[in-house]
């Protein structure tokens, strides 16, 4: 997370924070109106990014002794392993890669939105 938003955030301008600051814009008003919305793009690759890698941790609970909840991975594998429902094992999976290019799309879109707007 901290890799996306840092190279977003070295990218910004910083004559921008100081005509805001010219201006008479407090250090509170210029972050919330300058620096947060250039930082959006940095935010949703960063999101996506340690997101979509943590839906496949489901190995490493099993290896260090389970886990009190449930992951969606754990699940998925133990219909295709243990109950042998690979059917609804299938299910489960298409339902987590669909969910994951919502979330990829979405974050794509966001991204370009913003882009817009952001420093050169």
């Amino acid at each position: 997370m901290v890799l996306p938003l840092y190279a977003n955030l070295e990218k910004h301008d910083p004559a921008l924070l100081d005509a805001a600051r010219d201006l008479g814009a407090s250090r509170h008003q210029c972050f919330w109106k300058i620096t947060w919305p250039l930082s959006l793009p940095g935010l949703y690759a960063g999101s996506v990014l340690v997101f979509i890698p943590s839906l496949g941790m489901f190995a490493i609970p099993d290896l260090l002794g389970g886990t009190e909840g449930i992951m969606i991975g754990n699940v998925i594998k133990q219909q295709f392993v243990e109950a042998r429902d690979w059917p609804f094992g299938s299910v489960l999976s298409l339902v987590l890669t669909a969910f994951t290019l919502l979330l990829v799309l979405v974050a794509g879109r966001a991204g370009k939105a913003s882009g817009g707007r952001e420093a050169r």
